[in-house]
């Protein structure tokens, strides 16, 4: 059937928050502005769903989490959507049925298409830097996998070729970092803004009885076409194409878990830490020096 969509408009946040209709703010804004917007709709009475990463920085993090703690009928929920895809997941349950028995590596890769329109380069300035916008995903992941275990050391360098003008915001297109955990877990993350096969995002898990891995030789469309003696897939376009169900389940289980009570996907610490590693990855990549953690 046929349903007619009301769409209104407000001039700012402060009205769009003076409307007693509204229960529940999306924040699919600027890094630059999730702090301080989600204080400013977590005050104002109603629940927010705040895009990753929560700021650039840890203080503001933590300004997020001690207005929260204020307003505990409040539920907040940080955009890390691949908590919620099912191929993680089924990592997840093969982690916790200790079918891979001790972790002890993870690897992780993020790849973004060349960008010839050049839409990155002008986002670049605003986006906290390669480990900020692309690794945060994999870092929540390898966190979320380890069940929170202690980072220790973060080691990371990166390269500027497809992409000089990023020279201007101090970033680079094609990265790698890694993390010492406690327990002796080396974790490795590959990030870049030069993929010639679309967008794919990876992880590899090896523990003492086994390894898991996902998100490989995926195509946008489940199609193999066979032509003069060669076989080719199509490559996925963006992450959309890799997550779109990730995005639809963390969507519905927030809505959830406003009439439940209870709380999903990753917490305003998980999303602290997160940004907390991803600073230390860029730090490292600026200083050319390991960063150890408290």
């Amino acid at each position: 059937a046929e349903k007619n969509l009301s769409i209104q408009t407000y001039e700012s946040l402060s009205e769009l928050l003076e409307d007693k209709n509204i229960d529940v703010i999306w924040l699919v804004t600027p890094t630059s502005l999730h702090a301080d917007q989600s204080i400013q709709v977590i005050e104002a009475g109603k629940h927010v769903f705040c895009e990753k990463p929560l700021a650039f920085d840890v203080i503001s993090c933590d300004r997020v989490i001690e207005t929260a703690h204020k307003h505990p009928e409040q539920k907040i929920m940080i955009g890390f959507m691949r908590r919620f895809d099912p191929a993680y997941a089924q990592v997840k349950k093969a982690i916790l049925a200790n079918e891979l028995g001790r972790i002890f590596r993870i690897h992780s890769e993020s790849h973004d298409p060349i960008d010839p329109d050049g839409f990155f380069l002008k986002f670049a300035p605003t986006s906290g830097g390669i480990f900020l916008d692309c690794a945060i995903h994999d870092i929540d992941l390898t966190r979320w996998l380890l069940e929170g275990l202690k980072p220790k050391r973060v080691t990371a360098c990166g390269t500027r070729v497809m992409y000089p003008g990023l020279a201007s915001c101090n970033d680079v297109d094609t990265a790698a970092a890694t993390i010492e955990f406690e327990k002796d877990v080396l974790a490795t993350f590959h990030v870049s803004h030069t993929s010639h096969k679309g967008y794919q995002a990876t992880m590899s898990l090896t523990g003492t009885e086994g390894a898991i891995s996902c998100g490989y030789g995926l195509s946008e469309l489940p199609m193999l076409r066979e032509k003069d003696g060669e076989t080719r897939i199509q490559g996925q376009t963006d992450f959309f194409s890799r997550f779109t169900d990730a995005f639809l389940y963390e969507a519905n289980a927030f809505i959830a878990s406003i009439s439940s009570g209870v709380t999903v996907g990753a917490t305003l610490e998980d999303a602290r830490e997160a940004t907390r590693l991803a600073v230390a990855m860029r730090e490292s990549l600026e200083k050319e020096i390991s960063i150890t953690l408290d």
